[in-house]
């Protein structure tokens, strides 16, 4: 029984933790607007979602010959999807690609999504609580 529950659940907690990542993208762009030469990034949530469901995301560890070698990541990736930069509608002149407007929306509607979620599986967890005590 509790195998079904999961599975009830496993696409939900996907979601909800390439959510609170990207979110950590959006506000990681808000935080530097001002910082010179920062390139704004993202995630496209909808093929990494399919990624990471597939079962997509797993990385190979990087080789090292050493005890002190750090481990390092073959490119960045959020939850195997590849980060993507931003192309800015308006160049800024000290190389800076983050747009308040689009980074401010996209962080709102990415909270928004999280919020919805949580509030979903929040009534299914009720109605499979329910249906068990009935």
């Amino acid at each position: 029984m509790s195998g079904r529950i999961d599975e009830l659940f496993q696409f939900h907690q996907t979601a909800l933790n390439l959510r609170a990542a990207r979110q950590e993208l959006l506000a990681s762009n808000i935080a530097n607007a001002d910082t010179p030469n920062y390139k704004a990034r993202d995630i496209d949530f909808t093929s990494a979602l399919q990624g990471a469901l597939q079962g997509d995301g797993t990385a190979l560890p990087l080789l090292t010959s050493a005890a002190a070698h750090l481990q390092a990541a073959g490119g960045e990736t959020v939850m195997g999807a590849p980060v993507q930069y931003r192309i800015p509608a308006q160049p800024s002149a000290d190389g800076n690609t983050v747009e308040m407007d689009t980074e401010r929306a996209q962080f709102a509607d990415n909270a928004l999504r999280y919020e919805a979620s949580v509030r979903f599986i929040s009534e299914r967890g009720k109605d499979v609580l329910a249906a068990l005590q009935g």
